[in-house]
């Protein structure tokens, strides 16, 4: 049944996303984030339906009068510079056959991302996209968080098999990504039963994200939270409620839990991070010694005999920056973190330019929301190999369409005073 019911909504979208390539978009987002596909037992589950809908968008795009052009912004001039050098490093890659198998997965995933920042360009399509993100993740989130309340704790969630957030530690960060996404949704809305609805949602997402019993993800929802009530113009209301939710959660999980997060503190005795810790000291050493990095699929028992401190312990990056510095040297390392400089930045300026604009009040609740989800991607993902985890660069998208439409609206704004 649920083969039938995701073959019925794709296909049935095919019309509106010909008409309309932010159709296709969103569905592309749909099936790329949450992988509802996953979710069945059938035919669906290795039917090629990103593909179809990456082809019809492409099409869509292709025979729209819509504006087909990159925005004029240092994030895709920056995410450009980065996907180039990934084709250069791929050229001098130690394992040549498997870094280009890779290579076309990452430029899948990219060539969609910049169409994404080609068609969403309305208030009203970044805000659809929010949602289809809140609702992708949310679903997991919601279900998680019911799993972990029932089982009192007791047992891991984990996410869609085969898929970026399949493991426990990505899921968890997939939920601390899309719980500021969700207080977004909460504060565009007047509808209460949207607000309990998603207030309901973001509390049970958080105790998925502990039911993960993911050591990374406790920091990066401590970052995230942290944020959050930064961000708040009513922190005292805000820290309130922090404390009202936060010790009763953490004091809900069992023992076995609390002794999992205690071992942050002597991780020299824990094999996992010190495996993660030889694959980072690795990742700096081929860096040293190979201008252009290793290029994809490196983790490798051959590379670890020739740059890591224990060749036994052959573990992937677990970490987008050592990742990104293990396969594209430190010039790649440094263009990703040029990217995410660049991402604050636009998201710090749209803040700050609509503070004192009624009409942009939404887009300085979202720029903040957004600075929160990446600030616990850019935590929690220092522990975890999600480098091409798509859900970052859509938010890049989003704070891309939010600094056009401040721009313009405030332009507009000094054209009617210039009058």
């Amino acid at each position: 049944m649920r083969d039938i019911l995701v073959t019925l909504i794709v296909f049935a979208s095919l019309p509106w996303i010909i008409r309309n390539p932010v159709n296709g978009v969103l569905m592309w987002i749909w099936i790329s984030v949450m992988n509802p596909h996953t979710q069945s037992w059938g035919f669906a589950t290795t039917f090629p339906f990103a593909q179809i809908i990456a082809v019809i968008t492409l099409f869509s795009l292709s025979t729209s009068r819509a504006p087909k052009t990159l925005p004029a912004s240092g994030i895709t001039f920056a995410l450009l510079a980065m996907l180039l050098w990934m084709n250069v490093t791929t050229l001098f890659a130690i394992f040549p056959a498997a870094s280009q198998v890779q290579l076309a997965k990452v430029m899948k995933i990219m060539l969609m991302s910049l169409v994404t920042m080609v068609v969403i360009r309305s208030r009203q399509d970044v805000h659809r996209m929010i949602w289809v993100l809140a609702f992708s993740l949310g679903y997991y989130g919601v279900k998680g968080g019911i799993f972990t309340v029932r089982e009192g704790g007791n047992f891991r969630v984990w996410g869609p098999i085969g898929t970026f957030i399949g493991g426990n530690n990505e899921i968890a960060l997939a939920l601390i990504i899309v719980i500021p996404l969700m207080r977004y949704l909460q504060l565009s809305t007047d509808k209460r039963w949207i607000k309990h609805g998603l207030t309901a949602a973001m509390l049970l997402s958080g105790m998925a994200a502990l039911g993960t019993y993911s050591r990374g993800a406790l920091l990066a929802i401590a970052a995230m939270i942290a944020l959050m009530w930064l961000k708040s113009q009513k922190k005292l209301l805000g820290g309130m409620l922090i404390l009202m939710c936060v010790p009763p959660a953490l004091l809900f999980m069992p023992a076995r839990w609390a002794e999992r997060m205690d071992s942050i503190g002597d991780y020299q005795a824990d094999t996992s991070a010190m495996g993660r810790i030889n694959a980072w000291h690795m990742a700096y050493n081929l860096a040293k010694d190979r201008f252009f990095g290793g290029g994809f699929e490196i983790a490798e028992p051959s590379v670890f005999y020739l740059y890591a401190p224990n060749p036994a312990a052959v573990h992937a990056a677990h970490s987008i920056y050592f990742q990104a510095l293990g396969e594209h040297g430190f010039i790649g390392l440094a263009l990703y973190l040029l990217l995410g400089a660049l991402t604050w930045r636009s998201a710090a300026w749209v803040v700050r330019h609509s503070r004192d604009e009624t009409e942009l009040q939404w887009a300085g609740d979202l720029a903040r929301m957004i600075q929160a989800s990446l600030i616990g991607f850019a935590v929690g993902g220092a522990f975890l190999s999600l480098l091409y985890f798509d859900v970052p660069y859509y938010l890049m998208a989003a704070i891309v369409a939010l600094r056009a439409l401040t721009e313009q609206h405030l332009a507009a704004r000094k054209a009617e005073v210039i009058r």
